[in-house]
């Protein structure tokens, strides 16, 4: 919560109200709407690319029942704090298909490794394309040099001990086994073990070359389309930043909001977003209007889809996060 509170002083504190008004009064709807549009889309992509994570006795789960998780999970993301949705999208899959808990958590670990590796190889695309360097961004004094590569080092690292234990099960559950029952007690190094076995299941996307290369392939869909929905909201914003900044900006955002903060990421968001636009010479009321609108444009249709999702689905948010709690004890 205190991110959360620091970031609404930092994108506020140098603004008024009425230099906000007299930028969202300017707004050209129909890019502005375009935007919207476009960011929903990324979660239907996400739910193509979750069908060839997550299978069921090796074979692909209905697509509706993932996008029904899907939908809830990111609308709780937007409404719970520390990305609980994280979990209620898992729970929600476990309740709607008979895949286990631990098969649907590796399958969004894996997929959070694909997606950390896609937005930074876009990013060097992206400055590929312009005339800006790693070297020559800072943002609030931390480089993107620095970002690039601490980032690059944890998800080539992840994905490289996911692709050992998966090609070397008996050995990474033997590993597990090892270290569960020299550090726990013997009931929770049991149930370590077996959650490590559901991991492996959920991670079994690897083993496959053509899966991977679908995930691979969804993965750059899922963030283009979400670039793009930055650079169409520039448009409606008159914001004279090339579509490789949209491209940066979603970097950045993607890390900086992997902190946990309060409900939907208010605030850290907006902060985020007027410190990184900055840098491309962009006046703060422009850039935190555009933070605010767009944030609130992109907050209300999966939200609203969620609560749909979670009414077609015959159970409640609190079931949700009432089992999470049980499973977690």
């Amino acid at each position: 919560m205190l991110v959360s509170i620091l970031g609404v002083w930092y994108a506020l504190h140098d603004v008024s109200f009425s230099e906000l008004a007299d930028v969202a009064g300017q707004i050209e709807l129909l890019p502005f709407a375009a935007a919207i549009v476009v960011v929903t889309l990324t979660f239907p992509l996400r739910t193509v690319r979750w069908r060839y994570l997550l299978r069921l006795n090796g074979e692909a789960l209905p697509f509706l029942p993932l996008w029904h998780a899907t939908a809830i999970g990111f609308m709780a993301n937007n409404i719970l704090p520390a990305r609980a949705g994280e979990v209620v999208r898992i729970y929600a899959a476990g309740r709607l298909t008979e895949v286990s808990y631990s098969a649907s958590f590796g399958s969004i670990a894996i997929e959070r490794v694909f997606d950390g590796l896609t937005i930074l190889l876009l990013m060097a695309v992206a400055f590929s394309f312009s005339d800006l360097t790693f070297d020559g961004i800072a943002i609030q004094g931390i480089s993107l040099a620095s970002i690039a590569k601490t980032g690059s080092f944890v998800f080539f690292g992840l994905l490289a001990v996911s692709m050992w234990a998966v090609h070397k099960p008996e050995l990474g559950l033997a590993l597990a086994d090892r270290i569960a029952h020299k550090v726990l007690p013997m009931r929770w190094a049991d149930k370590a073990v077996a959650i490590a076995s559901g991991l492996l299941q959920g991670l079994d996307s690897l083993r496959d070359p053509k899966r991977f290369l679908a995930v691979l392939f969804w993965s750059l869909a899922v963030w283009i389309v979400n670039g793009l929905s930055f650079w169409l909201g520039f448009q409606a914003f008159n914001i004279d930043v090339p579509i490789s900044g949209a491209f940066i900006l979603q970097t950045v955002i993607a890390f900086g909001v992997a902190v946990p903060q309060a409900p939907g990421y208010i605030g850290g968001f907006e902060a985020i977003i007027k410190a990184t636009l900055t840098v491309f010479a962009i006046e703060a009321s422009r850039s935190v209007s555009f933070a605010l609108l767009y944030h609130v444009g992109g907050f209300i249709p999966i939200t609203l889809l969620g609560f749909y999702s979670l009414s077609r689905s015959r159970f409640r948010l609190a079931d949700l996060t009432r089992t999470s709690e049980e499973k977690a004890e």
